[in-house]
């Protein structure tokens, strides 16, 4: 008989869960707005022209960070780097929390249902105190969500995971070229040093030949001081050059997340890099780990517009229990008897002060700001990656150049030098022709390392050192 009188309830609660779980959506249709950059990279006046994409190359994103990497004690520090990097770490853990937060706001279309044993005691008629005790399943106040607002939270809680996800998957391209930049400093540090040291015994050695000069009434004590004020100065660049070593390692460290081995530290071979092809600007939007990101946090503010539309709608609850009853505490698992409870709610509102259209203003503002966040990114992306291109473009002919100036330099000196010695030149003509090769090794150097670098910074301007297998995968 109790289950012929409960049984419309059952069906009619079967109903509100079928409703409940298959929601209209008012969220707004996502159309990704048109990328605001020019369709090709712009050409450098004077340089190399303009890249053609190929489509038979492979995009830098696809090049995986080991392959564009052909030294093995680099590769090992990367590797080391992604390991303990505290930053990535932060990243990775981030997109714990976001999945947990994912998933709370899933739960929230299901009911909670409980478990729960209440006794009771109050005075009877006869002056006896009554007794009643209940045992069963309670479902809290559950929101039939007829209108997606809890949908909407659950789509805009999976964007902000997939963004956290592209978030890491940035941090991981910065981890990359920022070891490999370091490490090229490194390695300019230490030729730099070599250098130093090289000019700083060449000038002492010149020291010493014009101190016995000027004791020897031949060479003036300009000369002499002229001479002491080079010496000072290569000793002055040396410190420095001490300094800054000390500084990139320091650096390094910080990124690896650990001391870095001596082995690793060895700086004596070149690096090579694999080439890579700039592809199209329009490659950005699918690769680039920054622009998915900021992509995702506009579907998800997105999302939040059909939250807040969702609002002006009613909202509907629904409270139940069930299990058995009993006034002795005794029976209540024998002899109970079966009970259930239904309450529903329904909740319109009527006046708010404006307080929900405020809330749909403000989530349509937030679209806006994700909007125009979106295509900041795209336009920094394009601009770091002409950045690269023209560094490309121009870095290889400023190298030839400054060789030439190094060797015409080399030249002058070696002659000033014999010049000097044979007592045809001054000793100031052999000072500027020092200063002139030391100043031109230098600058020479430098611009090894911004080519170098510049190739590193490309391959990070285009998308490169993530995988999809870096990062987890989300469930639905």
């Amino acid at each position: 008989m109790a289950s012929t009188v409960f049984a419309p309830r059952l069906r009619w609660t079967a109903a509100l869960l079928a409703l409940g779980l298959s929601a209209c959506s008012l969220i707004p249709t996502y159309e990704r707005p048109a990328a605001p950059v020019a369709p090709q990279w712009p050409s450098v006046p004077g340089g190399a022209a303009a890249p053609v994409a190929d489509a038979a190359k492979p995009l830098a994103a696809d090049i995986r960070w080991q392959d564009f990497v052909n030294d093995a004690r680099l590769r090992a520090l990367v590797e080391l780097a992604l390991a303990n990097n505290r930053d990535l770490r932060v990243a990775a853990l981030t997109i714990e929390q976001a999945r947990a937060q994912y998933q709370i706001n899933r739960a929230n279309q299901l009911p909670t249902v409980s478990a729960g044993l209440t006794g009771s005691y109050q005075p009877g008629a006869n002056g006896n105190m009554a007794h009643a005790y209940t045992v069963g399943l309670t479902m809290a106040s559950w929101e039939i969500d007829l209108f997606g607002r809890l949908q909407s939270l659950k789509e805009a809680a999976l964007a902000q995971f997939f963004a956290t996800q592209e978030a890491r998957n940035a941090v991981q391209t910065s981890l990359v070229a920022s070891v490999v930049s370091t490490w090229l400093s490194l390695q300019t540090d230490d030729e730099l040093l070599a250098l130093t040291e090289r000019t700083l015994a060449t000038r002492e050695e010149s020291l010493k030949l014009i101190r016995m000069r000027f004791e020897q009434g031949v060479a003036s004590e300009l000369d002499l001081r002229q001479a002491e004020s080079l010496a000072a100065t290569a000793r002055a660049t040396l410190a420095q050059q001490r300094r800054q070593r000390a500084l990139d390692y320091n650096v390094l460290t910080l990124l690896v997340g650990q001391s870095v081995p001596e082995q690793l530290l060895d700086t004596q071979q070149g690096v090579q890099f694999v080439d890579v092809p700039a592809g199209m600007p329009s490659d950005l939007l699918t690769r680039r780990p920054d622009i998915r990101q900021a992509e995702q946090q506009l579907i998800a503010a997105n999302a939040n517009i059909g939250a807040a539309r969702a609002a002006f709608f009613p909202r509907i609850a629904l409270t139940a229990s069930t299990g058995n009853a009993s006034n002795q505490l005794s029976d209540l698992f024998s002899g109970g008897t079966w009970v259930w409870t239904q309450a529903n709610q329904t909740l319109l509102t009527i006046f708010d002060a404006g307080r929900n259209q405020a809330g749909l203003d403000s989530a349509r503002a937030g679209r806006e700001i994700a909007v125009a966040q979106y295509e900041k990114a795209i336009q920094t992306a394009f601009r770091e990656v002409s950045d690269a291109l023209a560094g490309r473009a121009t870095l290889g002919d400023q190298v030839r150049a400054l060789q030439q100036q190094v060797d015409a330099a080399l030249a002058s000196y070696r002659l000033s030098d014999q010049r000097y010695r044979s007592g045809v030149a001054s000793h100031l003509e052999l000072l500027d022709a020092q200063r002139t090769l030391f100043a031109a090794q230098q600058a020479l150097a430098q611009t090894q390392l911004a080519q170098r670098q510049n190739q590193v910074l490309l391959y990070k301007a285009l998308g490169g050192g993530w995988s999809e297998a870096d990062t987890p995968v989300a469930k639905n």
